[in-house]
C-alpha cells in the first residue's frame, strides 16, 4: 500500500539546463484539462495501491509552485477522500526560488501545502551564472523569505565542493545558510556525470573539478558544521532537525510505495515500477482510451527490489535491518549483504552493527558509494 503521492507538474517558464522538460515550455495550460487527468491518473492509483492514509504528498516538476492553488487544493481534496490522511501529512511544494513564483505562496499555504523546498544551490552570482541557473541571489534570498512567512516547514538546497571554491568559501557560505534558520537543509557535492554539460566542459578544459581530498575536507566540514547547528545528517547529502526530515524522501530511501501521477511521473508501488508518458501532450492523449497516464509499468522481481531496499537504506543514518529485508523479500541475509566484507569494516570503523540494525558510520560516508559496492552483492538482481 502506498503511503505517499508524487504529483509531477512539468512545466517551465522559460528554457533550464537542469529541467528534463526544455523542449516542453508551454506558454498556456489547459487547466480544465489537466485538473480531469490528474483526477483520473489518481483514482487509477488508489484502485491499485490504496488503502493506507497518505503520511506525504510532494508537487515537484517544473515549476509547481506556479500551479493554480486552486488545482492544488482540488488535487488535494481529492487525494483526502481517496486514501484519507495521516496526522501531520506532510505536504510538500518543490519551488525554483523566483520573485514570480513567491508571488503565489500565499494561495498555495491556504491551499493546504504545508512545506516548500527551494533550490537556491548557492549563495553567490558567479556561482549560479556558472550552474546555470535563472535567478540570482536576492531573488533567491527575497524568495526564502516568502516562503518562511507562509509555510510551516521551508528546506532549500545548496551545491558544494564547486570549481575553485576553496575549504573556507564554503565554510562562509554553510554559516550563512545555517543562519536563515531552516529546519531542513539538502547539501549536495557537485557531481560531473556522463552525458551532462559539465562533462563537456571538463573534456573541453573549461573547468577543473576540485580533487578528491578537497572535497572529502568539504564533506567532513559539512556534517560537522550542521549537528553542531542542531541539523545533523540523517542521510549522507540532508540535514534537519529532529523532527523536520523530508518524511517524503525517506518514503523513497525506506523503500516504501509512492504512488505518482501527471506527464513524467514515475512511481513505485504493488511491486511495479511505474512511468507516466513523458510529453504533457502524449499523457493527456492517453486519457482517450486508458483510464491512467501510464507508458511503463515493469514488474520488479523481488532480487531487484532488496537490492534497490539495501543500497537506499544504507544511505541512512538509521541503516537497515537486515532480517526483516530478507523476510520481506523472501531472501536470505546472505543474499542481500557480504557477511564477511560487512564484518571487516566493522572492524576497520566504517559499519556499524546494532542488534537488528547495521549501517555506515561517519567515517564510512564519505567512501559510501565503494563501501555499497562491497556490501550489495553484484548479482543480487539476477539471483
Amino acid at each position: 500500500m502506498a503511503r505517499a503521492l508524487y504529483i509531477h507538474w512539468p512545466f517551465c517558464l522559460a528554457k533550464c539546463p537542469y529541467c528534463d522538460f526544455n523542449s516542453h515550455v508551454r506558454e498556456r495550460v489547459d487547466n480544465g484539462a489537466m485538473e480531469a487527468a490528474m483526477l483520473a491518473d489518481m483514482r487509477h492509483e488508489h484502485a491499485i495501491a490504496g488503502g493506507e492514509p497518505l503520511h506525504s504528498i510532494f508537487f515537484g516538476g517544473g515549476t509547481p509552485s506556479l500551479m493554480p492553488p486552486a488545482l492544488v487544493e482540488r488535487l488535494l481534496r481529492e487525494a483526502e477522500a481517496l486514501w484519507g490522511f495521516a496526522p501531520g501529512i506532510e505536504i510538500t511544494l518543490e519551488g525554483n526560488p523566483s520573485s514570480v513564483e513567491a508571488a503565489n505562496y500565499a494561495s498555495l499555504a491556504a491551499s493546504g501545502i504545508n512545506r516548500v523546498s527551494l533550490g537556491l544551490q548557492a549563495l553567490d552570482n558567479e556561482t549560479l551564472r556558472f550552474l546555470g541557473r535563472l535567478h540570482d541571489v536576492s531573488e533567491g534570498l527575497a524568495a526564502l523569505d516568502v516562503a518562511q512567512r507562509h509555510f510551516e516547514r521551508v528546506s532549500f538546497d545548496l551545491i558544494y565542493a564547486r570549481p575553485g571554491q576553496s575549504l573556507a568559501d564554503w565554510d562562509a557560505e554553510l554559516a550563512r545558510a545555517l543562519g536563515f534558520g531552516t529546519g531542513h537543509l539538502s547539501l549536495y557535492q557537485l557531481t560531473i556525470e556522463p552525458g551532462t554539460r559539465f562533462e563537456t566542459m571538463v573534456r573541453k578544459g573549461d573547468f577543473t573539478p576540485l580533487d578528491e581530498d578537497a572535497c572529502a575536507d568539504m564533506f567532513a566540514l559539512t556534517r560537522e558544521r550542521t549537528a553542531a547547528a542542531g541539523l545533523p545528517a540523517y542521510e549522507i547529502s540532508n540535514h534537519a532537525r529532529p523532527g523536520e526530515e523530508s518524511r517524503h524522501n525517506l518514503t523513497y530511501w525506506r523503500y516504501e510505495d509512492y504512488c505518482g501521477i501527471g506527464p513524467g511521473a514515475h512511481g513505485r508501488r504493488a511491486g511495479q515500477a511505474t512511468v507516466r508518458h513523458r510529453k504533457p501532450e502524449n499523457w493527456l492523449a492517453a486519457f482517450e482510451t486508458e483510464a491512467h497516464g501510464i507508458v511503463e509499468s515493469r514488474d520488479l522481481e523481488r532480487p531487484e527490489q532488496a537490492s534497490e531496499a539495501m543500497l537506499m537504506g544504507l544511505r541512512l543514518r538509521e541503516g537497515i535491518e537486515l532480517e526483516s529485508l530478507a523476510r520481506r523479500f523472501g531472501l536470505p541475509t546472505s543474499a542481500l549483504c557480504h557477511a564477511d566484507k560487512a564484518a571487516f569494516y566493522e572492524s576497520q570503523g566504517l559499519v556499524w552493527r546494532e542488534g537488528v540494525r547495521m549501517g555506515v558510520t561517519e567515517a564510512g560516508m564519505p567512501l559510501l558509494d565503494g563501501l555499497l559496492g562491497e556490501l550489495v552483492p553484484a548479482d543480487l538482481v539476477t539471483q
